[in-house]
């Protein structure tokens, strides 16, 4: 018989975080192969900031776009700009963004395998494998909001051998619903965008190549909001939702057409599940981690997942490195440890955010009324910048949270 395929680390999944945990471990001198499946996009804003920028080493090139400012509109239509001082918020298209990552660590070292992922098996001795089938189709969510359908593939299947495994394989990780209890039951909204050609100056849409904008309104979505995010050349048109009755697809259809971006060309369509909260649990106790958004690490409230998502591959790699040596499985535990040590409070603040300001067009109103504030608009912006709570303006703080309780109990006019 031919002998298995065997890798110290199989990451699956080669998005941001898998790339970033592959990449990681590749450079420590790990053997690791990266299994991704073909011709996947994910929907996405593209927004990273530069504390990213800084940590993962990105280079010019990747940026397309740096947003200066973000335009909050209201169900009323009224609008609040928030400039960015002295900084700026990078964008980058996740067509081009995720396979230079993906190069990158092949170009560490790690093995790329271009398959579907079918599931863990065990071997005599206990020892993970990973079976995939080689070559996934072209994504199914290219216009499609339901992303979750089987896709096809060519050839018998293969299998890997591991001693561990890192879950990078999004929302709805086949690696964490196999592998770790309660992996099966993430809460997450869906989203879905359309790329589409940049308006042109003449075209008369309201459109500014360095600003954000971001709709909290009901008819748009019902309880999350929708954008249009510049990426230079082209533009991303999204929404997202965790009402599955509502359609996605019409709320983009009618954005663009209040926006004048109705003519505009489309590039593409996609549709994804983004997951609103960390899970209680990133491992299974053995040999397996999950990370990104198979861990539930994007932010609530903003939807920010790219820098949590490298950041979790990160930790990842290192918990896994920290097994590898030591056969201790509790050291896999440490990748939520660390994480939720740095970003834990940041995530339970956004929580409570959204709970309270995405509920109804009433709370959105003065939502976006609150945003006028410049202590607000200062603290969201370092926040973001630094990808922590800042914490050198106490009384900045104090003033912030008396004048949120204002808001929510309408003694402030919006």
């Amino acid at each position: 018989m031919t002998p298995i395929e065997t890798h110290d680390v199989v990451v699956v999944g080669g998005g941001p975080s898998g790339a970033t945990a592959a990449h990681d471990l590749a450079l420590s001198g790990v053997d690791v192969a990266m299994l991704d499946r073909a011709g996947r996009i994910k929907p996405c804003g593209g927004a990273i900031p530069p504390r990213l920028v800084k940590d993962f080493h990105i280079p010019d090139e990747m940026i397309v776009a740096r947003i200066k400012s973000a335009r909050m509109i209201a169900p009323s239509e009224k609008s609040v700009d928030m400039p960015i001082d002295g900084g700026y918020v990078g964008m980058v298209d996740r067509e081009h963004f995720d396979e230079w990552l993906r190069a990158r660590a092949a170009l560490a070292g790690a093995t790329r395998i271009a398959g579907t992922f079918r599931r863990i098996e065990r071997d005599d001795d206990g020892v993970a494998v990973v079976v995939y089938q080689p070559r996934a189709a072209q994504s199914s969510a290219a216009g499609d909001e339901d992303s979750s359908a089987e896709e096809a593939a060519d050839g018998p299947e293969r299998r890997i051998r591991a001693l561990c495994v890192i879950g990078a394989d999004g929302a709805l990780s086949k690696v964490g619903r196999q592998c770790v209890p309660g992996a099966d039951k993430l809460p997450y909204v869906f989203a879905y965008h359309e790329i589409i050609a940049s308006p042109e100056a003449e075209s008369g849409a309201a459109f500014d190549g360095q600003r954000c904008e971001v709709y909290y309104q009901g008819k748009l979505s019902p309880d999350f909001y929708a954008w249009v995010f510049p990426h230079g050349a082209t533009t991303s048109v999204g929404v997202g939702s965790a009402n599955k009755g509502f359609s996605l697809k019409g709320a983009v259809k009618d954005l663009r057409a209040t926006s004048g971006m109705a003519q505009c060309k489309t590039v593409r369509k996609e549709g994804a599940p983004i997951p609103l909260k960390p899970l209680k649990r990133w491992d299974n106790g053995r040999d397996v981690v999950l990370a990104g958004d198979a861990a539930g690490v994007v932010a609530p409230a903003s939807g920010e997942g790219i820098y949590y998502a490298m950041l979790g591959g990160r930790l990842a790699a290192r918990a896994a490195s920290q097994f590898l040596a030591t056969g201790d499985a509790k050291r896999l535990a440490l990748a939520r440890k660390w994480f939720m040590a740095d970003h834990g409070r940041v995530f339970w603040v956004l929580g409570l955010l959204q709970h309270f300001w995405y509920r109804n067009d009433k709370r959105r109103e003065r939502f976006v009324s609150m945003c006028r504030d410049k202590d607000v608009q200062r603290l969201t912006w370092d926040s973001y910048m630094n990808k922590e709570l800042v914490k050198r303006q106490p009384t900045a703080h104090v003033r912030v949270f008396l004048k949120d309780l204002s808001h929510l109990f309408g003694l402030v006019r919006p």
